[in-house]
């Protein structure tokens, strides 16, 4: 089979041949063919059939608010009715009924109801500055750290992460304990390990906290990229990520075996890399790492989506000064280079999403890192209500979650934010988030982590025994 060929000249990568392989890529499995309109299924992009179940809790009714429309990026005054897990109804700012007489009622006058954010990068389980040396590839105090890690994301608005690799299982745990809402959480979409060749990015020596075994899948051939591919779908990964460097032929082993199962792949890669995965049928590109402006026209006419991630290069800048004694980084970069391939991709009308990349004690910055990527969207020419839709809406279209999350739209999972000011016009409100509720369940009231007390389970019989003497 014929595959992509390359070479480097003066600097810039020329595509010689064109790949029949890519040309025949599976496109994703799209699972709501099989499934009846009405059935119950994890929330996520594997939709795992589940038993129905007939939990009542009271209606949540947020009355009194401008509501933040993430479809038109538009704002109405609206009452918003939660039952259980969904958006019940969008109603008139004056309505006084449409809700059970036992419903919750919360006041949101003067407060912007809006969908929860949405951060497509994160690194929750990353080992910062406050882990011990002993313990950065550990899962447990990966598990342990994403769980401080998440309350301070859920806290500041976030009802969605994606997860784009971590230490060891971890990533995978915490997908599924925030999934049954035993944690003060956002939903979890998860890698779990990135998939690179051998030596390629987060392994290469010498190996550093956040690097090696522990986070990332060294592999190579396109036999055992496909079955990288099986594992970390059996493992709990909802969507695959892959890094440069590779062969054409294992990025479209990956690509291919990903939307068979029917997940989205995105890569972490550069130059020659990122043509190849573009050519491959990729759904993402992360990071604002160099591409001709062939690739950038590529991705357009392929639908590729990105993943900008200025701001953490940025924090990189003002830190180190750039990228130094890494393989996987080899090339320079500035903040205006990063900031030009933004403006081409925007002007090649290229759809992209919003995240951080929170590596180690960036994600004690949250949510500043996040605004402050919000603002770099603005300063690429978004207006202010059209980053908050890619904030929310082009976001879950990019988890693949477009039907189920993104707008207060009836039918959704209520995830739902309560901002104590208007976002729409002035991004620093984002700062005063007042209430979040994820899956119809107020977990912040104030400001304030509140998660619903335990009931506990009831004993078999009751004790002690009546013939106890």
């Amino acid at each position: 089979m014929p595959v992509t060929a390359y070479r480097i000249l003066a600097g810039t990568t020329l595509a010689l041949l064109s790949s029949a392989a890519a040309a025949q890529t599976v496109p994703l499995n799209d699972r709501s063919s099989v499934l009846a309109p009405n059935a119950r299924t994890t929330d996520d992009p594997r939709r795992i059939p589940l038993k129905p179940v007939a939990a009542r809790r009271p209606q949540i009714v947020l009355r009194g608010g401008r509501l933040f429309d993430s479809v038109t990026a538009r704002v109405r005054p609206a009452t918003v009715v939660i039952d259980g897990d969904r958006i019940a109804a969008v109603l008139p700012p004056e309505a006084t009924s449409g809700w059970a007489a036992d419903a919750e009622q919360i006041d949101a006058t003067g407060k912007t109801v809006m969908p929860g954010l949405i951060d497509m990068h994160v690194h929750i389980t990353y080992p910062d500055s406050d882990s011990p040396i002993d313990e950065q590839a550990s899962e447990g105090a990966g598990v342990l750290r994403g769980i401080r890690n998440l309350r301070w994301m859920i806290e500041n608005g976030f009802t969605s992460v994606r997860d784009l690799n971590g230490a060891a299982n971890a990533p995978y745990l915490l997908a599924e304990a925030s999934a049954a809402d035993t944690i003060a959480a956002p939903r979890v979409f998860t890698a779990g390990h990135i998939i690179t060749g051998t030596g390629g990015h987060a392994t290469e020596r010498p190996v550093s906290p956040s690097h090696g075994p522990d986070f990332a899948w060294e592999r190579d051939g396109a036999a055992a990229w496909r079955a990288a591919v099986r594992q970390t779908f059996k493992q709990g990964a909802s969507v695959i990520k892959v890094a440069s460097h590779f062969a054409p032929d294992e990025i479209e082993a990956a690509v291919d075996e990903a939307h068979r199962l029917g997940l989205k792949v995105t890569c972490d890669c550069e130059t020659i890399y990122t043509a190849m995965a573009v050519d491959a049928g990729i759904d993402m590109i992360e990071h604002p790492l160099p591409r001709t402006d062939a690739t950038i026209a590529a991705m357009a006419k392929r639908g590729t989506a990105a993943v900008p991630t200025l701001q953490v290069y940025q924090n990189v800048l003002d830190r180190n000064g750039g990228f130094y004694g890494s393989t996987s980084r080899r090339f320079t970069m500035t903040a205006q280079g990063d900031f030009d391939i933004f403006k081409k991709m925007k002007a090649a009308a290229i759809v992209m999403g919003v995240g951080t990349d929170t590596i180690g004690d960036a994600n004690k910055m949250v949510p500043n890192v996040y605004i402050a990527e919000l603002k770099w969207f603005v300063k690429g020419g978004y207006s202010i209500p059209q980053a908050l839709q890619a904030a929310t809406l082009t976001n879950a279209r990019l988890l693949d979650m477009g039907d189920q999350l993104g707008s207060i739209t009836v039918g959704k999972l209520a995830d739902v934010v309560v901002v104590d000011g208007n976002p729409d016009q002035d991004l620093e409100a984002l700062h005063r988030i007042d209430t979040v509720i994820k899956d119809g369940i107020v977990m912040v009231r104030g400001g304030t982590v509140a998660m619903p007390r335990h009931v506990p389970a009831p004993l078999l019989k009751p004790s002690p025994p009546a013939d106890v003497k």
